[in-house]
């Protein structure tokens, strides 16, 4: 399984929210050159971040984007779900030639254990975890100062 560009550019993204939390809201254009991203592509990626309720934005001179809640409280599994939609491994609908009911299909419930274990997996990981497990990484790179 492979994430799209779509969340591995979200989450880095929020990564940078989480960690300048504490110092409000952030210009879209100083997270692109920090995680080294197309800002035009992060312009797209807010809107499904805030239509969810991540992400809010203030416009003006003190204005940029800001986590809506706590990095305690955003679990990577909330961003996934905001930019992909719910865990599914396999869609059943979408296998073509597939005339097993999915209540009798035995791959369907290998895969939707799969799924629950992904899911409890990311649930399980805040953004306030992932921003002190990349101050660890990076010490005190002052380009990456993590406040929780």
């Amino acid at each position: 399984m492979k994430f799209s560009t779509r969340s591995t550019y979200g989450l880095r993204a929020l990564l940078v929210l989480a960690c300048d939390y504490q110092n409000g809201p952030t210009l879209l254009r100083d997270v692109a050159q920090r995680q080294q991203l197309p800002t035009t592509y992060l312009e797209q990626l807010m809107v499904p971040l805030r239509k969810s309720g991540l992400l809010s934005a203030t416009r003006g001179v003190n204005g940029g984007y800001q986590l809506a809640r706590s990095p305690e409280e955003i679990t990577l599994a909330d961003v996934l779900t905001a930019l992909e939609g719910p865990f599914e491994l396999v869609e059943c609908k979408s296998i073509a030639n597939c005339n097993i009911a999915p209540c009798s299909c035995a791959l369907k419930q290998v895969m939707d254990g799969a799924n629950t274990l992904l899911t409890d997996y990311f649930t399980q990981i805040t953004l306030a975890e992932l921003c002190r497990r990349q101050h660890e990484l990076l010490g005190d790179t002052p380009q990456f100062e993590c406040a929780v």
